[in-house]
């Protein structure tokens, strides 16, 4: 579908993608190399799915104490931003989060993790209480419907079923909902009124009642692990990470038909998330759309050499990255400023490359993390 050239916003939308811790502190490099290029602080929107979610949740509530300059950089990022997700992405969420659903019949896996989300985050304030400028998309799936379903501050429901203007949702319970992996972390079930529902063009289940009664969630990935859908065709720059699993190439699949089923699913996805990418990629060939596209697995050698010097990376340091697990479990030291490192460097390369009109300030390059340098 091309953009509409003339309902396109002028801003900056940034879409962070799924995949576990992995993801969360790639992006975490992400943000951090935005930061210093003046970028972050004039992004309009942020648009997540799971692990992006956990990045962005924490962004999201901690976005009036950064205290951006005006040059969009905030001084505190690191300690807002950086030290918190570390600190919990050291700790095994998903196991312990598990086994608190499996012996606690009132209580699901997944709503372990919100309340881990609540405790270790500071994420158990109302998304009333974000900013109304950038605006935080969290992004899960809705099993029933079979779509996307959106947490926002102005409004929280799914195209097909109408929305619940101004949710008094926590943000724990969005970013939860958005990262509630199948089968292990979802769905995640959540009691609604009705009548809180306003139809929406298009609501063609709004008056089957039994879609508004009862909430049945899971991981945003399930229907866009890009998070593209909330900010394709609204922004006229789109910036987009990915830190989602590559897929994998598999010459000895086999016959068994568990194997068969999960081979087959994982092969739908793949095909969904490919057309996504091809779509955003021609638009941005075209012109009809500005932005950069970067992934865990992307070869430096897509970006053409820029002004400043780009960081350089060894080949085989982006191949074992990106075959990190996309668990919420303990990430060690050295993968966290791995992967960190690597958000940081591809980020540079793609915007500086690919966007440059967002790089609004001249800062040079240089390891977040110096002892975990990649060439």
């Amino acid at each position: 579908m091309p953009f509409d050239q003339d309902a396109r916003d002028s801003g900056i939308a940034l879409a962070l993608s799924g995949g576990g811790f992995r993801a969360v502190l790639f992006h975490v490099g992400v943000l951090w190399r935005l930061n210093e290029l003046g970028t972050l602080g004039r992004i309009a929107r942020f648009s997540s799915v799971s692990g992006g979610s956990i990045t962005a949740g924490v962004l999201a509530v901690r976005w009036p104490r950064l205290a951006f300059d005006a040059n969009g950089r905030s001084a505190r990022f690191q300690d807002e931003i950086v030290a918190p997700l570390r600190e919990f992405c050291a700790r095994n969420i998903d196991v312990a989060s598990v086994l608190a659903g499996a012996f606690n019949p009132f209580r699901s896996a997944g709503e372990a993790v919100a309340d881990e989300y609540r405790k270790r985050l500071g994420l158990g304030v109302s998304l009333q209480t974000l900013a109304d400028t950038p605006r935080f998309v969290f992004n899960a799936t809705n099993y029933a419907t079979g779509v996307s379903f959106r947490f926002s501050k102005p409004y929280a429901g799914d195209y097909r079923i109408g929305l619940i203007h101004k949710p008094a949702f926590d943000v724990a319970t969005a970013v939860a909902c958005s990262s509630a992996f199948p089968p292990v972390l979802a769905p995640i079930e959540i009691d609604v009124r009705p009548e809180d529902f306003a139809r929406v063009d298009g609501a063609d289940l709004y008056d089957q009642i039994d879609y508004r009664r009862r909430l049945m969630l899971a991981d945003g990935g399930v229907y866009d692990n890009l998070g593209l859908e909330t900010v394709w065709g609204r922004y006229e720059t789109v910036l987009v990470s990915d830190a989602g699993k590559p897929f994998d190439i598999d010459a000895g699949i086999g016959t068994l038909a568990p194997r068969q089923i999960l081979r087959a699913m994982d092969i739908g996805l793949n095909q969904a998330l490919s057309l996504r990418k091809r779509m955003l990629i021609a638009a941005y060939a075209r012109g009809d759309a500005k932005g950069a596209f970067w992934a865990i697995d992307t070869d430096p050698g897509d970006y053409p050499a820029t002004e400043l010097p780009a960081l350089r990376v060894a080949p085989e340091r982006i191949a074992d990255l990106a075959a990190i697990r996309t668990r919420l479990d303990r990430f060690k030291e050295q993968e966290q400023c791995e992967l960190i490192n690597w958000g940081y460097a591809v980020t540079d390369a793609a915007v500086r490359s690919r966007a440059p009109h967002v790089a609004f300030l001249a800062e040079k390059p240089a390891w977040p993390y110096a002892d975990h340098a990649l060439h």
